[in-house]
């Protein structure tokens, strides 16, 4: 499965970059597959381990933050491993054509 998810903390000021840090810092980590662009961060694994690591991203922030917002989407699909990888090859295979 691939879960793509945001932490913001809520009440620090307008400049969250350290918070969220904490949070991808986490991920990283983890030893699982990801990727972070400018509004997701994005893991791969199975079910218990991926929860297990955005459960412990918004405690990182939780730690500093009076109150955290949680955007998470997932794509589960059993027996799919690389996916973070090879659905970013096929897009741009077509774009390529």
């Amino acid at each position: 499965m691939i879960v793509a998810f945001s932490v913001t903390p809520l009440g620090v000021g307008d400049d969250v970059g350290e918070y969220v840090a904490d949070a991808v810092r986490v991920v990283r980590e983890s030893g699982l597959p990801n990727r972070t662009d400018a509004m997701f961060t994005s893991v791969e694994g199975e079910w218990d381990e991926v929860m297990d690591v955005v459960k412990r991203a918004v405690a990182a922030v939780e730690e500093r933050a009076p109150r955290v917002s949680l955007v998470l989407k997932a794509d589960i699909r059993p027996g799919v491993t690389d996916g973070l990888t090879s659905k970013v090859e096929t897009v741009e295979r077509h774009l390529a054509d």
